[in-house]
């Protein structure tokens, strides 16, 4: 007997047609035509059960605040961090967890199960470390948080920015951040690298550093980030974020910087639906893109992951807690439109995002934590093509959410396709 089994389901990785058995909290088996008798039956009808989404870079203490307290006229990078500066000594504990706890329940219903966020730590007051600790916590049964000290303002820059994420580490924050680009010159940005990156060893901790979120071609401190993770022994537990200065790096250079990156087992994260609105605001026409170089970066075996980065913040004021509204764009931007293409762009909002994050039993096998989604989907090409309806979505392999399936659209042929209601997942 068990306690739920999930019948008729294709899988990403194209199996069709097979079942998913699942006790006390685990897959117990996935295979067709599975006979045994379970307390709870989801026919998914040959829609697509997915492992939950994973997003590997987001900011949980500036979600929802768009426009306290004002908006971000210029719609650029630098008004949005001056923009968070006006509105920091105004937050609240209380303010802090309500948005972060609404943005939490979006996220569920968007089968959205695993986040990294990144928690400025510049105010030395640390009202946002103490807020997103607590949110963790409360999450937890439903979401897997992890949490990045995060220096805004710069490590060295931001008054007190020094003792201020030491403090934030010591009260529980999961990784070490930094963001080399926005200290003072390019050397003191090298030094915050070399002494955030010893910080991590010391503590035994990840690394994720935003960095080199410009379009400045020069801004070079992912070479000193794969340099300090080799000297360090930090392979593997290191990520570098948005990375946007290499869209506009000389291709000299980075035959040199990928292969580096490689060696560092580098975990690159852009972010495509900030990237292409924040970058490239300098340019008139030819206008850049922004995003990174994410096929070369793929075919050097480097694990690529997406972030949504925001949600209705100083930065972004648009956003839905949807890792397939960030892969969708990412299709467009990193034009990746064939089949294996999109195949690894679905695979950088799941398992290429656990892996960054580190995360051990993830994904769909046997023995591991029954953390599922069914899409209102056949396969990975509908989804990212659609963004569907997430119509039930398990943590330990219980249901937390459930969607009513989206209306009927076109298929090739011209003929409404297959997300009729009549041919969607039913419980019972």
């Amino acid at each position: 007997m068990f306690d739920l089994i999930i019948k008729n389901a294709n899988l990403p990785d194209g199996r069709k047609g097979v079942d998913i058995a699942i006790a006390d909290g685990l897959i117990g088996a996935i295979e067709p035509g599975i006979t045994a008798q379970a307390r709870q039956v989801i026919d998914a009808s040959g829609r697509m059960v997915s492992p939950p989404f994973v997003d590997p870079h987001f900011h949980m203490d500036a979600t929802l605040s768009l426009g306290l307290p004002r908006m971000n006229v210029s719609g650029t990078l630098l008004e949005g961090i001056a923009l968070w500066g006006e509105l920091r000594p105004m937050l609240t504990k209380e303010a802090l967890i309500e948005r972060a706890l609404a943005y939490c329940d979006l996220a569920v219903s968007q089968g959205l199960l695993f986040i990294r966020s990144h928690v400025d730590t510049s105010d030395p007051r640390l009202v946002t470390a103490e807020a997103m600790l607590e949110v963790k916590d409360r999450v937890k049964p439903y979401i897997d948080l992890q949490l990045v000290a995060f220096p805004q303002d710069g490590y060295y820059r931001a008054k007190d920015g020094v003792k201020s994420l030491e403090r934030a580490l010591d009260m529980g924050i999961d990784v070490v951040g930094g963001i080399p680009h926005f200290e003072r010159t390019m050397a003191e940005g090298a030094r915050s690298v070399e002494a955030l990156c010893r910080i991590a060893a010391e503590r035994g901790l990840p690394v994720d550093m935003h960095c080199d979120e410009t379009d400045d071609p020069m801004s070079r401190h992912i070479e000193t980030l794969a340099a300090e993770t080799i000297r360090f022994g930090l392979q593997g537990r290191v990520a570098g974020s948005h990375l946007t200065s290499m869209h506009s790096m000389d291709n000299y250079y980075v035959s040199k910087l990928i292969p580096l990156m490689a060696e560092a087992k580098i975990n690159a994260i852009p972010n495509p639906l900030i990237n292409i609105m924040l970058q490239g605001r300098h340019d008139t026409f030819p206008k850049r893109r922004g995003l990174t170089r994410v096929r070369e970066l793929m075919a050097a075996g480097i694990n690529v992951s997406f972030g949504h980065d925001c949600v209705m913040d100083p930065w972004y004021s648009m956003g839905s807690g949807d890792m397939l509204e960030v892969a969708h764009m990412a299709v467009h931007v990193a034009q990746m439109s064939g089949v294996e293409d999109k195949q690894k762009i679905y695979e950088a909002v799941t398992v290429n995002s656990a892996k960054a994050l580190g995360l051990e039993a993830y994904g769909l096998a046997v023995g591991h934590p029954a953390d599922l989604v069914v899409l209102q989907a056949e396969d990975v090409l509908e989804a990212l093509r659609l963004k569907p309806a997430r119509l039930f979505v398990l943590k330990r392999g219980r249901v937390i959410s459930s969607t009513a399936p989206k209306i009927a659209t076109l298929a090739l042929d011209g003929r409404p396709d297959r997300l009729d209601p009549g041919r969607n997942p039913t419980a019972r």
